[in-house]
């Protein structure tokens, strides 16, 4: 689906990023990966492609204007062209209600979730002008339906700012033949979900499987959705079969919530 594209995957850890530039590869698109950790991103892109002729990575801490213009000069100087953006790297740390999330909470949250997201989006924008594309941010169901198990007021609310930030992309980008949407997942099973989990094990004194069965159970398809599954979806809103559709958001999250 992606064959001859070049896309960059922002925040590439050992999650959900690091999938998302796995079914970009597979899918036949030149990779670049960014994220802050230099030993993580080239670990992960001689994983992917240890040939080197399809990867390529960037330290880059996106709060950063400088190093977002290093980034941008990286991928026209590898691959010449931006096709499509996948923007997966977020501030989720911040716990708690109204009363325990702390102003520098807030702050740093939405300086991540917001500000530099759309810093991202501007200094990808002249390379995608050139022939249009992709933008896709991943969104949160806490965003529209929080978590009854873990209360992130402040992460929740940055991930609606940048569901409204898309719908006036949209138009605006549009003129530009590049197209705009979110993908909202739930929980996801992969690593961040499994550490939640033996935490858990170890607070109710339960064993790991039963702690992710009752995590399931909430799920209509029985299960939560994988890290590949979100992927997935991604992967199609960077591809040409979504020519189309702009200014959308996509819950990916096994029937937990429906709207």
């Amino acid at each position: 689906m992606l064959d001859g594209k070049s896309v960059l995957v922002i925040g590439v850890g050992t999650g959900l990023g690091k999938e998302i530039a796995r079914v970009a590869v597979r899918d036949g698109a030149n990779v670049t990966l960014a994220a802050r950790s230099e030993d993580n991103l080239r670990s992960t892109a001689a994983e992917l492609d240890p040939t080197g002729a399809h990867v390529h990575f960037c330290p880059t801490d996106i709060s950063d204007s400088a190093q977002l213009d290093r980034l941008m000069d990286s991928v026209s100087e590898r691959f010449e062209r931006l096709d499509g953006l996948a923007i997966c790297a977020s501030n989720d740390s911040a716990m708690g209600g109204l009363e325990s999330t702390t102003e520098k909470d807030w702050r740093r949250t939405f300086e991540i979730n917001v500000f530099a997201t759309a810093n991202t989006v501007k200094a990808a924008l002249p390379l995608l002008k050139r022939q249009g594309g992709s933008v896709v941010f991943v969104g949160s169901q806490q965003w529209i339906y929080p978590s009854r198990d873990v209360q992130q007021l402040a992460y929740g609310a940055s991930k609606g700012a940048g569901v409204s930030m898309m719908y006036g992309l949209a138009p605006e980008l549009g003129a530009h033949k590049i197209r705009v949407n979110t993908v909202v997942p739930s929980w996801m099973w992969g690593p961040n979900v499994g550490l939640y989990v033996t935490w858990q094990a170890g607070v109710q004194g339960r064993p790991e499987e039963a702690i992710k069965a009752d995590l399931d159970a909430k799920f209509a398809l029985g299960e939560m959705a994988t890290d590949h599954d979100v992927a997935e979806a991604v992967g199609f809103f960077l591809s040409d079969r979504a020519r189309s559709i702009t200014g959308q958001s996509l819950l990916v999250n096994a029937g937990e919530f429906a709207r």
